[in-house]
């Protein structure tokens, strides 16, 4: 894959409005965690992670979700030389497997073009919605880079875009037991937008070099736990294309929500991967400030890594990314910091 470097992010979470805030937020273990009535059971109360923004935004599922991936992508368009005509949109948004509220009377092309109406648009031929999870997001970059080394484009705008803050999720994830109050091990259900642009051209502080993709048999809703075979074959993946060793990780950043399952797939792949000897090998988790954030979640861990190697705080040259989806999926990535970044 040819090499992506990240040019400007945006963030729309329950910590914070901007990147700034939301990223000034993480740093000081800061969350957006608050204690509502239940989407699903009003007589019940769930501890949520909601994005603060005045009603007349909600007017429907589906323009919430564009109001937060708008307000994303504006953000990291703002402090990038992006032009439309030449940069391709990738936009993950819930899966519709999932019966989000966001797709009923709605079609995923409508909401790709009013997305990029508000945006500036039309987007370079090729934009399109990623709908298979967060994992997929980072699976559709090295076809995205190939366009961008044909000439075709010269810039990616990445966006991630969902809410699980629903009837439809909450009650799939309660029937399942997997919210936090039914299981100290439970997730916290959230909302969030995040958007980066990408270039071939060097820029900003990382740049992203290679993404791996595996499959995990024993997704999170079968009757047994993962095998870790997965995330595995993915972090095997992204090494064996980008011709690095594990030994070169110097942190993790990871898509994982406080849940049983995900914590013991992680005990059981990265023993199996990562065998070189270390006094600690620091691990990032982006949902300890802003809970769940289901399709967004992929890009949410390149935007926290990428704002920490621009803030030169990474403690070290190489992130591993980590991004695992409730359908199985799974992809890893290489994100470093670049010579200026120190």
């Amino acid at each position: 894959m040819r090499p992506l470097f990240v040019e400007s992010i945006g963030m729309v979470t329950s910590a914070g409005l901007t990147a700034p805030q939301s990223t000034a937020s993480f740093l000081a273990a800061v969350d957006g965690f608050s204690e509502t009535f239940a989407a699903d059971v009003v007589t019940e109360t769930q501890t949520v992670a909601s994005v603060p923004a005045n009603w007349r935004l909600r007017q429907s599922p589906a323009a919430w979700l564009a109001n937060m991936a708008a307000r994303a992508g504006s953000e990291a368009l703002g402090q990038s030389s992006a032009v439309p005509s030449r940069t391709l949109l990738l936009c993950a948004v819930p899966e519709q497997t999932r019966d989000h509220p966001c797709w009923l009377g709605a079609r995923p092309e409508d909401f790709l073009t009013a997305l990029q109406t508000r945006l500036g648009g039309p987007y370079a031929r090729g934009s399109q919605l990623v709908m298979d999870g967060p994992a997929s997001l980072l699976g559709v970059l090295p076809q995205a880079a190939a366009a961008l080394d044909a000439g075709r484009v010269n810039r990616i705008l990445l966006i991630g875009a969902d809410s699980l803050l629903n009837p439809a999720d909450m009650a799939r994830l309660r029937a399942s037991g997997r919210l936090l109050g039914l299981s100290a091990q439970g997730l916290v259900p959230a909302e969030g937008a995040v958007a980066l642009v990408l270039s071939i051209e060097p820029c900003g502080g990382s740049v992203l070099r290679a993404v791996g993709m595996g499959q995990e048999a024993d997704t999170v809703a079968g009757p047994r736990q993962s095998q870790g075979n997965g995330m595995l074959n993915a972090l095997r993946s992204v090494c064996a294309q980008d011709g690095c060793s594990e030994a070169e990780v110097d942190f993790i950043v990871s898509n994982f929500n406080g849940e049983r399952y995900g914590a013991l797939e992680m005990l059981v792949y990265r023993a199996r991967f990562y065998r070189t000897f270390r006094e600690r090998l620091p691990t990032v988790y982006p949902a300890m400030s802003f809970g769940e954030t289901g399709a967004a979640s992929a890009a949410m861990t390149l935007a926290v890594a990428a704002d920490a190697f621009a803030k030169r705080l990474a403690p070290g040259r190489h992130a591993m990314l980590e991004v695992a989806g409730d359908n199985g999926m799974r992809a890893a990535a290489i994100l470093s910091g670049t010579p200026a970044a120190g």
